[in-house]
């Protein structure tokens, strides 16, 4: 049984490893291994994230977890970007375990938390431009392209774009 909870410091380890390795999973034909690295070694770091499960606010509402046999399967993060707007800053699971409804789960908790507790009528996510894995979730979740923007992270030389996507909540 998958329950699906606010993340806590016992989970910081395994919100690290879902998130490294669903980055890489994500990311490995997208981007360079330098970019892969440099993203991964700034926000999946175990300090980062304990920090980021102790101190929420309404602009980082901490990480909701996906556990089943007491390990992390996918954790999801955001937060208030303007006063009635959501963002989802992050969203991964075991990458072998797409397609079960677990991304739904953790979407679902987070937009509850941004609907409910910080009153979001929108919601906000970038997805990496030829993400082929989040662009057709995203979708199918009543998000709509709004804009492409250069990526977060990029060095000088790079030039990769993350596409805009948003649906009222």
């Amino acid at each position: 049984m998958i329950e699906v909870k606010k993340g806590n410091l016992s989970d910081v380890a395994g919100i690290s490893k879902v998130c490294r390795e669903g980055y890489w999973a994500t990311y490995s034909e997208l981007r360079s291994e330098e970019y892969i690295e440099r993203v991964i070694k700034e926000f999946y770091n175990h300090e980062r994230i304990e920090r980021e499960v102790i101190e929420t606010s309404r602009y980082w509402g901490g990480y909701f977890v996906a556990i089943e046999n007491a390990q992390v399967i996918g954790a999801a993060g955001g937060g208030m970007i303007d006063q009635n707007i959501g963002e989802i800053f992050v969203l991964y699971l075991d990458s072998s375990r797409r397609n079960e409804g677990i991304g739904t789960l953790l979407l679902d908790a987070l937009t509850q938390q941004q609907k409910v507790e910080f009153g979001a009528r929108e919601q906000w996510v970038s997805v990496s431009k030829g993400n082929d894995k989040g662009i057709p979730f995203y979708e199918a979740k009543g998000f709509i392209f709004d804009s492409e923007q250069i990526d977060y992270g990029n060095s000088e030389e790079e030039n990769y774009i993350s596409l805009r996507y948003f649906r009222k909540i």
